[in-house]
């Protein structure tokens, strides 16, 4: 698909679900949920820091609850992750869950590639999630991201809007989260590796996301 018809299919897809939630919004369940913040800093052998959000940021992410967490495991040799979670109690106002595909060149970002893989954790059916390479000048980051919502995590956008729709007419609800993982590749590490490392984290990591993000 080429990237003008990515485009235009996006757009189409972002405005027609605009118009659907705006037309469903009094009809909302707003669900009740944990602050993100008290999600557990030991998670395994992994030790999490919270990071502050700068105010231009929340800004621009709009109305929802935001967690910044570097996690570091020392059992090998050091590894840091940041977590990044994005939690939105509504969506039917505006207020949505960007893609990091579109916010990290925003940040100075470059892609290097793009592929899915497939996620398998305790306590849950295996799902794809977006395997994103990017660069900024000589550094090196690996990035795995997937939407969550009603304990069902996607890769897609497309099927992410799909589903925010289908929730909002069966269950009059429109909440959903962002879940980002992402990792620096250091001078002599290969992506393989540092995959490995994220995908341990995420053993670790996601089966506490439903106490966080209502099913």
């Amino acid at each position: 698909m080429s990237f003008d018809l990515r485009f235009i299919v996006t757009a189409m897809v972002l405005a027609g679900t605009a118009l659907f939630l705006k037309g469903h919004y009094r009809h909302e369940v707003i669900p009740v949920h944990t602050p993100l913040s008290s999600m557990p800093k030991q998670l395994g052998r992994w030790h999490g820091t919270d990071e502050p959000i700068t105010s231009d940021v929340l800004q621009t992410l709009g109305s929802g609850d935001f967690l910044s967490r570097t996690y570091r495991n020392d059992s090998t040799s050091p590894s840091y992750i940041n977590l990044f979670m994005a939690y939105f109690p509504s969506q039917s106002t505006g207020d949505t869950i960007h893609s990091p595909q579109n916010c990290l060149p925003g940040s100075g970002w470059s892609s290097l590639d793009v592929s899915r893989i497939l996620l398998t954790v305790p306590g849950h059916e295996p799902f794809r999630v977006n395997r994103y390479y990017v660069a900024q000048g000589e550094d090196r980051a690996l990035v795995l991201y997937w939407y969550w919502a009603h304990n069902r995590g996607v890769a897609s956008e497309y099927w992410a809007k799909f589903y925010l729709i289908s929730d909002a007419i069966w269950l009059n609800r429109t909440d959903g989260a962002l879940i980002r993982l992402t990792e620096y590749v250091r001078r002599g590490e290969t992506t393989d590796g540092v995959q490995q490392s994220l995908l341990a984290f995420s053993k670790e990591f996601v089966p506490f996301i439903d106490a966080y993000v209502p099913n």
